[in-house]
């Protein structure tokens, strides 16, 4: 199918350990979610779709094109949405950080600025365009960093723990926001709650896929796993 993420075979080693094993997937959905425990190997899966990480083997393909070799063709086919805001802003001000990634995209600076000054007052937040990065609120960079993504017009959408580190009011307004997108979304969470309303659901566990399904049927079985985890006195497996 046209425009969907293919992974085969897909492993990878970092600093000896292995993160990912034998990951293959046909990813074409709407909305996905990706549940497991912290360091299953979630983030790690969705940086090497967005291809910020080179697979140790296996083929990674974005609507037809290896993200590792073509990092502008993933510009318009991939946008990423880390936990931590501080960790994606990289410039001053609002209107730099939204103009970057058109800049990058060869969108010419005048268009570029046009394009910015319009997606803000879309978006309620023309008084934004000069205000200085690090003044905005936790959601508010969070949000920030949400629209730099869709100002590129990205086919797919990866979000890391989109909610973790919001207030409730705040993740009502981001769940919000992103339930009106065109886009289709990859959802990764430790947390079933956050991805209940996605149309499938992989658990991974220790960087294999686990379970793959229905999301109703998946997330009961990582609840059940979870609370039987949860019953032992010390952390044996690990």
């Amino acid at each position: 199918m046209a425009g969907e993420i293919l992974l085969s075979d897909v492993s990878l080693r970092l600093s000896g350990r292995e993160v990912l094993s034998g990951v293959s997937l046909a990813l074409s959905e709407s909305r996905i979610g990706i549940v497991g425990r912290n360091g299953s190997g979630k983030t790690s899966l969705l940086r090497v779709m967005a291809g910020l990480v080179v697979p140790s083997s296996g083929t990674v393909r974005v609507v037809g094109v290896d993200p590792a070799r073509d990092r502008k063709a993933m510009l318009s086919a991939v946008g990423i949405l880390f936990q931590n805001p501080d960790h994606q802003i990289l410039f001053p001000t609002v209107g730099e950080e939204l103009a970057f990634g058109l800049l990058q995209q060869g969108v010419p600076k005048s268009e570029a600025a046009a394009r910015v000054k319009a997606l803000l007052a879309v978006e309620g937040r023309s008084h934004w365009e000069a205000a200085a990065t690090h003044t905005l609120s936790q959601g508010q960079r969070q949000y920030l960093c949400l629209l730099a993504v869709l100002a590129m017009a990205p086919d797919w959408l990866l979000l890391d723990e989109p909610y973790a580190a919001l207030d409730l009011p705040t993740q009502m307004r981001l769940r919000r926001r992103l339930e009106g997108l065109k886009q289709r979304i990859i959802t990764i969470s430790h947390d079933p709650a956050a991805i209940e309303g996605a149309d499938r659901v992989i658990w991974l566990e220790a960087g294999r896929v686990r379970a793959d399904g229905a999301p109703r049927l998946v997330l009961d079985a990582f609840r059940a796993t979870m609370a039987h985890l949860g019953a032992a006195d010390a952390d044996t497996d690990l």
